[in-house]
């Protein structure tokens, strides 16, 4: 009797033990909190596991809604500017494409644009050290030499203009205003983040700089990606 009183003792004991260590391992932050081979391990059919799995309230890895929502939206932008990648492609290869000139400017322009992501991803490693100093001066130079590079942009087509590579005598120089436009305006989009950024900054809004700084070097970095990959196709046809 005294014995299996201890082995009920022993067994329910360690069903408490493994059931806080499942709780805990759930609501922890670090990200997702069973590993596979626990997973397998777990008998979903049975009370036990039931009762398990009832004491889990909530989700076991959380993803901020403005991180989820960046990620729809860069799949969204990668969807249709892939799009247009393809009809170029296909495009270029027809008889009666005529190639632009290289103006040198966009090198310089792309130089600005790398240039930019550096700094945003400086002004990131700064608010995750809490220097804030650093992270202004990152926060201007990102924004100001996105700036300089739509100012950069719209230079390219007034020069373009001026040799006359209208959009509408060639499908080469339409593809060009086209893909330079709506890179623009996503970098547009991505400045208007940035000066609610700065806003915070200038309020005093610390407790949400480095969730909205991380959301703004990913943003910059994907812009800078897409960009080159334009620019290569840009230089190959």
């Amino acid at each position: 009797m005294i014995t299996a009183c201890r082995v009920r003792r022993t067994t329910s004991c360690r069903r408490t033990i493994h059931r806080n260590g499942l709780r805990r391992a759930l609501r922890s932050k670090d990200g997702p909190a069973v590993n596979i081979i626990e997973q397998l391990r777990q008998k979903p059919w049975t009370a036990e596991q039931v009762r398990i799995d009832d004491a889990h309230g909530g989700r076991a890895y959380v993803l901020p809604t403005a991180k989820l929502g960046l990620r729809i939206l860069l799949t969204a932008i990668t969807v249709l500017l892939s799009l247009f990648v393809v009809a170029y492609s296909d495009r270029m290869v027809v008889s009666d494409w005529r190639p632009l000139p290289e103006p040198w400017l966009l090198w310089l322009n792309t130089l600005v644009l790398i240039g930019s992501s550096v700094a945003m991803q400086r002004g990131l490693i700064a608010v995750r050290q809490g220097r804030i100093e650093r992270f202004k001066a990152s926060l201007l130079v990102a924004g100001g030499s996105a700036v300089v590079f739509l100012l950069g942009q719209l230079w390219v087509w007034r020069q373009l203009v001026e040799l006359g590579y209208f959009a509408a005598s060639n499908p080469a120089n339409a593809f060009f205003y086209l893909l330079t436009a709506l890179h623009g305006l996503h970098l547009l989009g991505g400045l208007v983040a940035w000066t609610r950024l700065v806003a915070r900054l200038t309020h005093g809004d610390t407790r949400r700089l480095r969730m909205g700084m991380e959301l703004c070097t990913i943003y910059w970095h994907f812009l800078l990606v897409v960009w080159l990959i334009f620019f290569a196709l840009l230089l190959y046809s």
